[in-house]
Order: structure tokens, then C-alpha cells, then sequence
């Protein structure tokens, strides 16, 4: 491994490798069938793509045996005849799709890492390595990616060889969009509504942020404490940061950030005014058709009583005059008797 300069640590740092969904689906597939979920095991696999020199676009994987003692990380297999035949299989397939690197489900660096990029330093001259959290624990994006560099130590002393981390996006193709979207259909809950999803989108990045916060507060809890070494890059990220924070001192500011919130207090306000209306009104509309349906069923009532009375009465009628029809009946047989 050819020692790294500071000008081409910068240069690498500056690389953004992008991940793919079919990527990341293939890896938790890959983790689900071999390891169980008790396990605290990982997978290996090899990464497919183009290495485009600022950006490198991992498209596609494919997972390859791979053993651990767990009680020393140093001792491990991987079948590297594996990894050559179905890297000859794949380049059938697509021969756009180069090996750029690996990739491990960690969740962390591990001890045997840098002699796992040796060995695929055999296929390729700058393997990237790509760590898959397929069981994130914290809000943000699941993957890590790193390039194995060797330090030179501004004291003149041996370079140690170390892992840069660079940074790394998920991006889809249109095809990869929509068949995401079609695997999110079963997975969203269609009982909730579009702003419940907004605001619950909106909490998840507010931890996300947090969570950052929380690591670059330790980072220079850490540097202040000498525990760890300064890195003038990251400070100077950090220094861009805080320089595009407002001037809350500045009463333009201040007032401009208040009329903007009484704004959107405003429209929140108008709309539980609305909202409060429409329940009103219909609970009145409710309320008057109960009405309009009990008054009915009482003049139902009504009808349905007085053609029962009017039945009773026209029956005892006709028994009346069948009693009468009898006595006269009884009267004439009396008389012919006679």
C-alpha cells in the first residue's frame, strides 16, 4: 500500500460513494437467511458498480462464505475461489458492473477488517468498504463507507495503516423508485393520515439531527480532554457549520424569525377555528336528523294506533249485528213453531 499524503487523504476524503437500494436489499436478505437473530454474527459479500473517481456507484452485490471465530476476530476464512467464479458469472451478465469493493454488517470496524481489504486488494487496487447496519439502532442512514489508507505522521515516525471514512448517500434509478414504491405499499399504514406521516418524517430527522449533535459534542468533549488526536478537517466542517447559524442578536433576525412563526401560528389557528366550526355544525345536522327520524317514527306510531282502534271497532260492530241477526233468526223459528 503506496503511503497517503495529506493533499491525497483530502482528495479521497472528497469521494462519495452511493449506495443503491437493491444494495441494501440484497445485504439484509443475505444477513436474514444465514445469521439468526440471536446471533451477533456478520456477512461479507462483494460490491458491484463503477468507480467513477469522485463518486463510486455501488449497483449490485452478491454475498460469499465466510466464517468468524468470535472469540478472536483474527481468525476467519473466505473462499476467494468463490468470490472469482461468480465474479466471471456476473460480468456475463453486465460487464458495465465492475468489483469495486466489499462490504460487512458489523455493525463496527473490526480487528480483521484490514486483512479482509488485503485480500481484495487482489481484484482490485482501491477497494472500498461499505458497512451495512442492517439493524440500526438510530435514525439516519444505515451504511458507512471507508477506504484503507496508510497515515504519514507529520513527526517523521512509521505510517500506520488506518480506514477513512468518506461519506455516503442512497440514491435509486427510476426503475429501483418504483419498485421501492410498490414494496412500500404493504408496509405503509393507510389508516394514517398524510399529516400524521409529515410530522412523524419531520420527528424521525430531528433525532436523526440529534443524534449528531451528540457525537460531535463527544468528539470534541474528547479532543479537549487529549483522549483523541485533532483533525483540522473536521473542524474547519465544523467551523462552516456554526458560520451558517443566524445572528440571533441581530433584531432584523429576531423579528423576521417572529413574524415568520406568528405567520404559521396563524394558519394553525384559522384551521382548529374551521375545524371546530365543521364539528359544530355537524353535530347540529346530526342532532336535527335524530330529530326529524324520531318525529317520524312517532307519527308512524300514531297512524299504526288508530287503524288498530279503528279495526277494533268496526270488528265489535260486526259482532253486534251478528248478535242481532241471530235473535231475529231465533224469533222467526219461535213463530213458525207456533
Amino acid at each position: 500500500m503506496v503511503a497517503s499524503t495529506s493533499e491525497q487523504l483530502t482528495a479521497l476524503a472528497g469521494t462519495t460513494v452511493v449506495v443503491h437500494p437493491l444494495v441494501l436489499l440484497s445485504v439484509t436478505d443475505h444477513h436474514a437467511r444465514t445469521v439468526s437473530r440471536a446471533s451477533s454474527k456478520r456477512v461479507v459479500g462483494v460490491l458491484l458498480g463503477q468507480d467513477n473517481g469522485k463518486t463510486v456507484n455501488v449497483a449490485n452485490s452478491f454475498g460469499i462464505p465466510f466464517e468468524e471465530d468470535e472469540r478472536d476476530s483474527k481468525t476467519w476464512f473466505l473462499d476467494h475461489n468463490y468470490i472469482e467464479g461468480m465474479y466471471d458469472m456476473f460480468k456475463k451478465v453486465n460487464a458495465k458492473e465492475r468489483m469495486i469493493g466489499w462490504y460487512h454488517t458489523g455493525p463496527k470496524l473490526r480487528a480483521s477488517d484490514q486483512e479482509i481489504n488485503d485480500l481484495f486488494k487482489r481484484y482490485i487496487a482501491k477497494p472500498v468498504m461499505v458497512i451495512v447496519d442492517v439493524r440500526p439502532q438510530a435514525v439516519g442512514i444505515p451504511t458507512d463507507a471507508y477506504f484503507a489508507v496508510e497515515e504519514i505522521k507529520d513527526d517523521g515516525t512509521e505510517t500506520r495503516k488506518t480506514f477513512l471514512h468518506v461519506p455516503s448517500a442512497i440514491e435509486a434509478e427510476e426503475a429501483e423508485e418504483i419498485g421501492v414504491e410498490h414494496l412500500l405499499r404493504d408496509i405503509k399504514d393507510s389508516t394514517t393520515t398524510t399529516l400524521s406521516t409529515r410530522v412523524s418524517e419531520q420527528l424521525a430527522s430531528l433525532q436523526g439531527l440529534q443524534s449528531r449533535l451528540r457525537d460531535v459534542h463527544k468528539y470534541l468533549l474528547d479532543v479537549a480532554a487529549g483522549t483523541m488526536p485533532v483533525n483540522h478537517q473536521i473542524i474547519y466542517h465544523l467551523q462552516d457549520a456554526l458560520n451558517l447559524l443566524p445572528d440571533l442578536s441581530n433584531p432584523v433576525t429576531t423579528q423576521s424569525f417572529a413574524s415568520s412563526t406568528n405567520d404559521q401560528l396563524l394558519v394553525v389557528y384559522l384551521s382548529s377555528l374551521l375545524r371546530a366550526v365543521i364539528a359544530l355544525h355537524a353535530l347540529v345536522d346530526n342532532k336535527a336528523t335524530i330529530g326529524r327520524a324520531e318525529q317520524e317514527e312517532g307519527m308512524d306510531e300514531k297512524d299504526k294506533d288508530k287503524k288498530t282502534a279503528n279495526g277494533d271497532a268496526k270488528k265489535s260492530e260486526d259482532t253486534k249485528k251478528d248478535g242481532e241477526r241471530g235473535k231475529d233468526s231465533n224469533k222467526r223459528d219461535t213463530d213458525r213453531g207456533l
